[in-house]
């Protein structure tokens, strides 16, 4: 597919149409990296990595992990 490449005030911009656009899944806002190989323009979607409870307990150690604390008797309608 062909496109043409056009000047957006001091910037040279190219439009993705919506069947590339939905092909690589990016959206108005994504972010893409945007790199040169070989004389051609070469651009990624750049994917956020989702964090789950189960990569962050993973990480932890015994040494991190903290004893319960006691802060003293209930001050007002609260029940634990």
């Amino acid at each position: 597919m062909r496109v043409s490449v056009q000047k957006w005030g001091n910037i040279l911009a190219l439009r993705i149409p919506k069947a590339l656009a939905e092909d690589a899944a990016v959206r108005e806002g994504s972010v893409v990296d945007l790199s040169v190989s070989e004389g051609r323009l070469v651009a990624v979607p750049v994917r956020e990595k989702r964090i789950t409870l189960k990569h962050l307990i993973r990480g932890m150690k015994r040494g991190s992990l903290h004893r319960e604390v006691d802060y003293g008797s209930l001050g007002g309608r609260e029940a634990w």
